[in-house]
């Protein structure tokens, strides 16, 4: 008999708090304080800050990182390879679409009529 697929959940509601211990972070994911650890050292990304006493303090975007990490392990079953692949490109895909944007901005018509336009006012001043 064949195992029934994993059924991807909706994200759990993330508290509005500024740190969370790693008991509350395992509890919101559903896993164990032990994966978390091993998360971090195969995520480099994911770094909780610790406190004092050497307890970890997970941020909200640590939190939401981990969620992330989870679905693409446990929902979409990637390798741990492919998701730290996966985060990295995502990380910068952003990047490279924001300045393939910027400058395909500067080559639109709009720009280049300006600067036509300019550049014959400064041709006149020559002449």
């Amino acid at each position: 008999m064949m195992p029934d697929p994993v059924v991807p959940t909706a994200p759990p509601e993330i508290p509005d708090k500024l740190y969370f211990r790693i008991g509350e972070v395992a509890d919101l994911l559903g896993v164990e304080p032990y994966v978390l650890r091993y998360w971090e050292s195969e995520f480099p990304k994911l770094a909780p800050k610790k406190s004092g006493t050497g307890h970890r303090l997970y941020r909200r975007k640590d939190v939401e990182l981990l969620l992330k990490i989870k679905h693409l392990l446990y929902d979409r079953r990637f390798t741990i390879e492919g998701a730290r692949q996966t985060l990295y490109n995502e990380s910068k895909a952003p990047k490279i679409k924001a300045l393939n944007q910027e400058q395909g901005a500067l080559f639109t018509p709009e720009p280049l009529a300006g600067i036509r336009k300019e550049l014959a006012a400064i041709l006149q001043l020559l002449k």
